[in-house]
């Protein structure tokens, strides 16, 4: 934990048997399974990071919450169903009441490359006011979005996200991170965040 400037780390987590439809040439239960991994492995990273004080799951699927609680996490259903952004912010004021003086970042659940040293790194370079953001490897989706105050915390995840949030004035960050910007949609994208080093549970699962 950070006794300087920690954050709450937002990190919204579909249904796994739901989840990874882009995976769907895949037996049903290795997808699940895969999308269950992803999620725990991303957790697992946020939890190590310095920077990060608590570790907030929003999700409605009652199995993936326990795993979230027993990780040491705590866990918000969604706010308003089929609208990440709204879901979003809504946890994003309610962490804020918990705990005023954090910052708030969110996070993609499909990070299974992720290293706690690259989410301080990036936590590092949000600025004191506004918002910042990292782009996926391909560059035009979203990882991570961060803000110092609830006020300046207005996320714009889903298609063509970079762009939306670059348009917002959010400040672009994290371009050197790899295991940041490696999310997991299709399997290509498995098989390169393989060569960067998956976690233990997504290994497992492979």
């Amino acid at each position: 934990m950070s006794s300087t400037a920690p954050f709450v780390a937002l990190i919204p987590v579909k249904p796994p048997a739901v989840g990874k439809s882009r995976l769907a040439t895949m037996p049903d239960a290795q997808r699940v399974r895969l999308a269950t991994a992803f999620a725990r492995d991303t957790i697992a990273a946020v939890l190590a990071c310095d920077s990060v004080a608590e570790v907030m799951v929003v999700t409605d699927d009652f199995r993936f919450a326990s795993l979230a609680q027993d990780a040491g996490c705590r866990v918000l259903p969604d706010g308003v169903h089929g609208d990440l952004n709204a879901t979003l912010e809504q946890a994003a004021h309610e962490c804020a009441r918990r705990w005023p003086t954090y910052g708030l970042v969110a996070l993609c659940a499909d990070l299974p490359a992720l290293r706690p040293e690259d989410l301080g790194s990036a936590l590092a370079d949000v600025p004191p006011t506004g918002a910042a953001f990292v782009a996926d490897a391909a560059g035009t989706g979203t990882t991570m979005y961060a803000a110092r105050a609830l006020a300046d915390f207005e996320p714009g995840f889903g298609s063509a996200s970079a762009e939306r949030h670059h348009d917002a004035g959010a400040l672009l960050i994290g371009d050197d991170l790899a295991s940041l910007r490696h999310d997991v949609d299709e399997a290509g994208d498995l098989g390169r965040a393989m060569v960067l080093g998956v976690g233990e549970h997504t290994a497992a699962a492979i």
